[in-house]
């Protein structure tokens, strides 16, 4: 059964190839970033930009700016393995809608938390969020898809989710030191998990109940 087959109001299907525009885009904003250092101050956020400064485009355009090559590349190739498939299945109009609610909505979520707990000097930077929330999509769409973990151990794509999830509250909690915004993460989650709901009428973990009795 497809469990977007009670999305409201759906979009007419087209496919674009959104996914890799969007990673296009990443990498060029990145090697701009590059030549012109000052570009990530303006476009990653930060509570003092928007509530002192009123850059609120960093609610959008933090998605865009990464940290060095490995951040980068880590997202995309989540954006790549994923992005794809769950565009063919939904279309490249309702993808776009969903990456940039999802990842915009983690990004309001993280300056709130930043703002409440005066963490005024954090940058928030990277897609993650929103590659977060491409992921729990796909494991909603394709709920028997197997992920290769290190190109060895397969995992189903729910338990999956459920694992990295249970590792991002675990690394919020009880480790230190770290530059990787996990509650970002876990919003992205969140995010896409109502988005399921509200849009296309499917609770992701009735999804995978389903799928996993038949």
């Amino acid at each position: 059964m497809n469990p977007f087959c009670k999305i409201r109001h759906p979009f007419s299907y087209s496919y674009f190839y959104a996914t890799f525009i969007l990673i296009a885009v990443n990498f060029i904003v990145y090697m701009i970033s590059r030549a012109i250092p000052y570009i990530p101050y303006y476009c990653s956020l930060n509570v003092v930009s928007i509530t002192k400064r009123y850059y609120f485009w960093q609610f959008l355009t933090y998605m865009f700016v990464h940290a060095n090559w490995s951040h980068i590349i880590s997202n995309m190739l989540g954006l790549l393995f994923f992005g794809v498939s769950v565009e063919k299945a939904i279309g490249s109009k309702e993808f776009l809608l969903f990456y940039f609610l999802t990842g915009t909505l983690s990004g309001i979520f993280s300056f709130f938390i930043y703002w409440i707990t005066g963490q005024t000097n954090v940058y928030l930077m990277g897609a993650s969020g929103a590659v977060y929330a491409v992921l729990l999509l796909f494991a909603v769409a394709f709920p028997k898809a197997k992920i290769y973990i290190w190109g060895i151990i397969p995992v189903p794509a729910p338990i999956l989710v459920v694992i990295y999830a249970a590792i991002e509250i675990y690394s919020q909690f009880f480790s230190s030191g770290s530059n990787i915004a996990h509650l970002t993460h876990l919003a992205g989650f969140a995010f896409a998990w109502i988005y399921c709901i509200v849009r296309f009428g499917e609770n992701p973990w009735k999804v995978w109940k389903r799928n996993y009795r038949s």
